[in-house]
């Protein structure tokens, strides 16, 4: 268990009996490709920080932290899903993807399956304004899909855009969950919703450091799977701006092509550019102003953990 879940265990523990016990249907299928996805060895970091926000805030009334927490890991359970089938992933956390064991169309399903039941959730707590929260988080998520996949294979992508991508993709659901635990508890929603995008962002940069340079075996998919996949990160943007005219018609073409057949060359670009260290200096900046949106929260073990959370990030290796 990450340290971040040990403050936390007895919710925690809930919450998984909720995923287990919501994802129930009379289709065998359903099931199968939803317990598997779920039970994939993921970090659940989005639950914890529902739960989290809530508790940090002083929230004690009741367990509706429980089923957010659930409803936001069905959602990001559903765009993982998408997000396979649209990438044409064949691993993830280490495992073969849902799409490349069942095919995309059910996997596609199965993540609606999910969206719906999610919302299905979100009646039963009945709060306005949380339910427009996720409403509007989906929508933004989407928008994001849609941008990141016109971009595919678009070597001129700016880092304006690229932000612009990353939050929608990934700091949304972050800022929704963490407002979300503040709604709960009745405070600090502002400060909550700036410490989730900040986080969210932090994590997606340092994702994008670790695709160049990780472990296969420590961050559960290939090594240079966002070039395959036509993405331009940050560490692309920067050393496609601070290379001679040979390394960027490299990183151009790698893009354009979605291949990953020069990545060592492409590597060694953007290390001798300075386009990891841009990247991580980047994420710190977002992880500072994390931590800055919790100067007003109380002291306690549940700000302790906000804290680190913020500094592991950037410096994780998965």
């Amino acid at each position: 268990m990450a340290f971040f879940h040990n403050s936390v265990a007895d919710e925690f523990e809930s919450v998984n009996q909720l995923i287990l016990n919501s994802l129930k249907s009379d289709v065998g299928l359903v099931e199968n490709i939803g317990g598997y996805i779920v039970d994939s060895g993921g970090k659940r970091l989005r639950p914890v920080l529902v739960l989290l926000s809530a508790l940090a805030n002083g929230y004690n009334s009741g367990r509706d932290h429980i089923k957010i927490a659930a409803i936001i890991e069905f959602i990001h359970t559903a765009t993982l899903l998408h997000d396979d089938v649209v990438d044409v992933s064949a691993l993830r956390r280490g495992r073969e993807t849902a799409n490349e064991i069942w095919g995309n169309a059910p996997s596609v399903l199965v993540g609606d399956f999910l969206y719906s039941r999610a919302f299905q959730m979100l009646v039963e707590i009945s709060d306005m304004s949380i339910m427009s929260v996720f409403a509007d988080a989906t929508n933004v998520i989407s928008e994001g899909e849609v941008q990141q996949m016109a971009n595919a294979g678009n070597p001129d992508l700016d880092e304006s855009t690229y932000k612009k991508v990353i939050y929608r993709k990934t700091a949304k659901l972050f800022e929704a969950g963490m407002e979300c635990g503040a709604i709960l508890a009745g405070s600090n929603k502002q400060a909550m919703k700036d410490y989730g995008k900040h986080l969210g962002m932090a994590f997606q940069i340092a994702d994008d450091v670790l695709d160049l340079q990780g472990d296969v075996s420590v961050i559960g998919k290939n090594i240079g799977d966002d070039l395959n996949e036509g993405k331009m990160t940050l560490p692309l943007i920067f050393a496609r701006e601070h290379c001679n005219s040979e390394q960027r018609d490299i990183i151009r073409d790698a893009i354009s092509n979605k291949s990953s057949e020069n990545f060592d060359q492409i590597l060694k670009i953007v290390s001798e550019t300075g386009g990891v260290d841009y990247s991580l200096n980047r994420a710190r900046e977002h992880s500072s102003h994390a931590l800055k949106a919790l100067q007003g929260l109380p002291e306690g073990q549940y700000k302790k953990v906000l804290t680190e959370l913020a500094t592991f990030a950037v410096s994780r290796d998965i």
